[in-house]
């Protein structure tokens, strides 16, 4: 690990390393001696493994062996007492090291009772003055973590998570996290959780815990229910594409064809069922941000906007995605609205992100396991050339394409209606329903674009 990725690491990660390679008197050293002496340690051991690595005749492939005839035998030799004496003089450096270490600790005076007692009276100081925070948990490649907040971007007020935790309370990313948090110490860049209270609102499960991928998908068969007075625009969807819990619900959208107006009046509705609604913007203007919040006061929101790297959209989009997982492990029924598959594409530079968060909606057998329905758009003509929509449009199983004619005529929904279909119908609708679908499509398909959709709104 280089210097740079030591210095992100909390001071208690750095104890924890200094403890296992043996560094004597590290509580003592000041956090930058102490990131000074890790590094040296990692350096000193690398040689050491590439040094043997030499000796064996190049173990892993690409290592520099000297293995020469009997003519190069002196070249052979000489590099051998160099290594030799570099060994030793590592070793050297350690004992000095080593003895500077003792020193400090010898000299370091005893804590009185005193000093004992205003510890003790700090700690407990700390307890008092804890503050109960809540977060979204991000896992970092040192397996220690940070509590993100609302719209899961980085922060300075983010809540460190330490290892220990982690470990014992199987804490997963995107588990939402609850407990108390101090104020950093000296030396220290974050607050810290001092415990974990509570995991996904339950308590935390030290063994046991259900995960995703090993529940059963099976296809979907319940019904979301839309009510009577929800938004006509809704109930004509539903009314053209039964909706139900765990669909993986594709979005076919181009340029102003008010596909930001569908989703937010999708998610309204969809939110007063009592689902969990998860809203994740990509690349999205800053401005639209509000208007979501406001349209959907109820959800949670993952905010990737366009001010952001992509580096950073990717990893809200990925942190977004297991908190669903988290969610639905939980017995919970969560809808992920995305905005959009396209724009994801582009920020990761490729389509397997996009192929696993989509691919992640799904109904579960398990009845103690819950449901993730993902509704997600791809653009008709974006800069991912369409590389979303081809990677995914083979494992939907309902599709909405929006017309931008439509749009701009003022339709509502601007829905192509011979574009609108959702697989596995007959385990939706009862044989009445399912009559009466299919015959109120064979009805559109003889009428013209907008007479389509005025009439949908009417048998709606």
């Amino acid at each position: 690990m280089s210097g740079q990725e030591l210095s992100e690491l909390h001071l208690a990660e750095l104890h924890a390393r200094a403890a296992e390679r043996g560094i004597e008197g590290y509580r003592l050293l000041r956090r930058e001696e102490l990131i000074e002496r890790l590094s040296e340690e990692e350096d000193e051991g690398r040689g050491w493994r590439f040094g043997r690595r030499r000796r064996r005749g190049g173990d892993d492939e690409g290592a520099q062996t000297i293995v020469a005839p009997s003519a190069d035998e002196p070249a052979r030799v000489e590099t051998e007492e160099a290594e030799e004496e570099e060994r030793e003089e590592r070793a050297a450096r350690r004992r000095r090291r080593g003895r500077r270490g003792r020193e400090r600790e010898r000299l370091a005076p005893e804590p009185t009772d005193e000093e004992a007692e205003a510890e003790e009276a700090e700690e407990g100081r700390e307890e008092a003055e804890a503050e109960e925070v809540v977060g979204v948990l991000e896992l970092t490649r040192q397996r220690h973590g940070f509590l993100r907040g609302d719209g899961l971007a980085a922060r300075d007020d983010d809540v460190y998570v330490s290892a220990s935790q982690v470990r014992r309370c199987e804490l997963r990313p995107g588990d939402v996290v609850r407990g108390p948090a101090r104020a950093p110490r000296r030396g220290e860049r974050h607050r810290a959780l001092i415990h974990v209270d509570q995991v996904n609102g339950g308590e935390p499960q030290e063994e046991g815990r259900p995960d995703f991928d090993s529940f059963t998908p099976v296809p979907p068969t319940r019904r979301i229910r839309i009510g009577y007075g929800a938004d006509p625009l809704v109930r004509a969807i539903d009314k053209l594409v039964p909706l139900a819990y765990g669909q993986r619900v594709l979005v076919r959208a181009a340029p102003r064809s008010g596909r930001t107006t569908v989703l937010r009046a999708l998610a309204k509705e969809l939110a007063a069922t009592g689902a969990d609604i998860e809203v994740l913007l990509i690349d999205e203007r800053p401005e639209e941000v509000p208007a979501w919040r406001e349209a959907v006061p109820n959800a949670t929101f993952a905010l990737a906007p366009a001010d952001l790297p992509p580096r950073e959209q990717v990893r809200v989009a990925e942190l977004a995605l297991e908190r669903a997982r988290r969610q639905v492990e939980a017995g919970r029924d969560v809808i992920l609205i995305c905005d959009s598959l396209s724009r994801l594409s582009v920020a990761a530079g490729g389509v397997a992100e996009v192929k696993r968060l989509f691919g992640s909606g799904r109904e579960l057998a398990e009845e103690d396991a819950g449901s993730l329905t993902v509704i997600a758009t791809v653009f008709a003509i974006g800069e991912d050339g369409g590389d979303a929509e081809r990677a995914v449009i083979t494992t939907e199983n309902a599709l909405i394409t929006l017309d931008p004619e439509l749009a701009a005529q003022g339709a509502e929904p601007p829905l192509r209606v011979a574009e609108c279909h959702a697989k596995g119908e007959d385990a939706l609708l009862d044989s009445f329903a399912l009559s009466s679908l299919r015959d109120l499509r064979r009805e559109l398909a003889e009428l013209d674009p907008a007479a389509a959709v005025r009439r949908l709104r009417e048998r709606a």
